[in-house]
Formats: C-alpha cells, sequence, structure tokens
C-alpha cells in the first residue's frame, strides 16, 4: 500500500470522521441508540400482545380474520438514527459561526479558508449532499 502525504491524510478525515451535529452530548448517544432501538420495538410487542389477548379462548366464526385484520392495520413503529456530521462540515460551520461572532478576526478567515481550499482539493470520496443540523438547519456537503 503506497504512503500518503499528510495532505491527503488530512482530506480523507475530514471525509470519513464524524461528528455529532444533533446538540446534544455525543457520550450520551452511546445509550440512547440503544433505548431508542428499543422501545419501538417493546410497543409493537405491547401492542400485538393486546390484540392477541382478544383472541384467546373457543373461536369465533370471523375471530381469526379480524385478529389479523387488526394486527396488519398499523404499521410497526421504527426508529433510526441520522448519520452524524462529517467532520469537515463540523469544523467549516464552526469556523462561520465563530466569524459571525467575531467579526474581521483574520486567524478565523485565514482557519475557515484551509478547511474550505483542503475540502476542494476532493479526495474522490463522495458527491454533493445535503445534511440537516439541528443547530443550523440545512448544509450542502461538498463531499
Amino acid at each position: 500500500m503506497a504512503r500518503r502525504d499528510p495532505r491527503d491524510k488530512k482530506r480523507i478525515s475530514y471525509a470519513n470522521n464524524r461528528r455529532n451535529a444533533y446538540a446534544e452530548n455525543d457520550k450520551s448517544s452511546r445509550n440512547a441508540v440503544r433505548l431508542n432501538k428499543r422501545f419501538p420495538h417493546r410497543a409493537d410487542r405491547h401492542r400485538v400482545q393486546w390484540i392477541l389477548r382478544d383472541a384467546v379462548g373457543a373461536p369465533a366464526d370471523g375471530a381469526a380474520d379480524e385478529v389479523e385484520e387488526r394486527l396488519g392495520r398499523r404499521r410497526p413503529k421504527s426508529w433510526r438514527k441520522h448519520p452524524d456530521l462529517p467532520l469537515g462540515d463540523w469544523a467549516e460551520i464552526r469556523l462561520e459561526r465563530r466569524l459571525e461572532l467575531e467579526p474581521g478576526s483574520p486567524a478565523n478567515e485565514r482557519r475557515l479558508a484551509r478547511v474550505r481550499q483542503s475540502r476542494r482539493r476532493r479526495a474522490g470520496l463522495r458527491t454533493l449532499r445535503t445534511a440537516e443540523i439541528a443547530t443550523k438547519g440545512t448544509v450542502e456537503r461538498n463531499w
């Protein structure tokens, strides 16, 4: 495998590494993801259990069909985690916000220009997409 120079490593890092942009503690996500997956499945199991409780006993002429229809009436609940934001987007948003709060800061302008320049030279990793960010709204990704 060929060795990469530091600029390529940085570009790849900006594309592949992720940051939690959902305005919450990133460490709490370890537990929250498991819990958020668990609760909808548990609610589905309880719903099915309640419906099947009504079908206990001697089989009536249309009870089985009615129970089956009631089970299929509602779509099962689900939960999916939104992907975290690529490090390049996260760094660019942070620097832009810092410039809004402290206009005219030459150090922050240089940092933002450097991040944008390193992201402009694509590493051939991703296409243009939009990302949802809780703190800022919709942002275009340059990867």
